[in-house]
């Protein structure tokens, strides 16, 4: 069952921004969500822009919400956006803006100190990856406020509304925000490239517990991981995940090059076995879950 976003008259007029894919009954305190996937490049947003329809892709993470698009089948929501990350990013705060990329006034309650923005990358991005501008000319105020007010906001309240079910149904909920990143990361001082990284925000954002089980599970599988370095987790993981509340939040980036090529964005022919791995991580990651229940009840009893 899918739920769908919103309609912007600053995007394609027929455009749906994100959509919500339910399973027939949802039966683990899971929620996936695939922000950065997003593929849905507009004729105006592409007008916009001094960057050619494949250069702009550079910050897309590519294939992410297909990787893990079985999570439905196990029981658990999966969310994924249209909208591409250059065109807005929900892995913000909501106003995160530069204003020298505007025409026009802005509210004074904008984020400007942001390194995220001096960085080039606030909630509408300045730039794609390798520092490579994005638009031509200054965009019009209004229109960039449009982005957060019918896209932005509806994203992320349908985010918060399936962690609060989720928290309702089981107890607790568990956010899994999921990425990729450049297969040229490496990490340590023998400069390793790691295959995964999972991210809690240097243990603010979900149990010591979860995140070890996430990254135990993901080695016994033959995967190389990394903690929280260089991906520590950005605004969502940090929002959504209140360990004291049974509520918890990991970020997973999944290294590009074991299933894409990064120059013609396509898949490679083991974007397949990666996937069915994935899905056997969501699995055994379930299994988990249900166990530290079944613990909590019997320590209850």
């Amino acid at each position: 069952m899918t739920e769908n976003g919103r309609h912007d008259p600053h995007f394609d007029k027929d455009a749906l921004f994100f959509e919500v894919i339910r399973p027939e009954q949802q039966t683990l305190p899971l929620v996936f969500n695939s922000p950065h996937s997003g593929r849905g490049y507009s004729a105006a947003f592409l007008a916009a822009s001094r960057l050619d329809a494949n250069e702009i892709r550079r910050s897309e993470d590519l294939y992410v919400d297909e990787l893990f698009s079985m999570a439905p089948a196990f029981g658990a929501p999966l969310q994924r956006a249209f909208f591409p990350r250059a065109f807005l990013d929900v892995n913000r705060e909501p106003f995160e803006l530069d204003p020298r990329m505007f025409s026009g006034a802005l509210p004074a309650h904008i984020n400007v100190t942001s390194m995220r923005v001096a960085g080039g990358l606030g909630t509408i991005p300045r730039i794609v990856a390798e520092n490579m501008p994005i638009y031509a000319a200054p965009i019009d105020a209004e229109e960039g406020l449009a982005r957060i007010e019918n896209i932005y906001r509806p994203y992320h309240r349908s985010l918060k509304q399936l962690m609060q079910e989720t928290r309702r149904l089981f107890g607790r909920a568990v956010l899994i925000d999921c990425h990729s990143m450049p297969g040229s990361v490496s990490v340590g001082g023998h400069r390793r490239k790691p295959d995964i990284i999972i991210g809690d925000r240097f243990s603010t954002s979900a149990s010591s517990e979860i995140a070890y089980a996430a990254m135990s599970i993901l080695e016994r599988m033959g995967f190389a991981t990394a903690y929280n370095k260089p991906y520590a987790g950005g605004f969502i993981t940090e929002h959504y995940g209140r360990p004291a509340a049974d509520c918890h939040a990991l970020q997973i980036e999944v290294s590009r090059r074991l299933y894409a090529d990064e120059q013609n964005y396509t898949k490679k022919p083991e974007f397949i076995a990666l996937k069915q791995a994935l899905t056997l991580f969501m699995r055994e990651f379930a299994a988990f879950l249900a166990g530290e229940a079944d613990s909590v009840g019997l320590a209850a009893e």
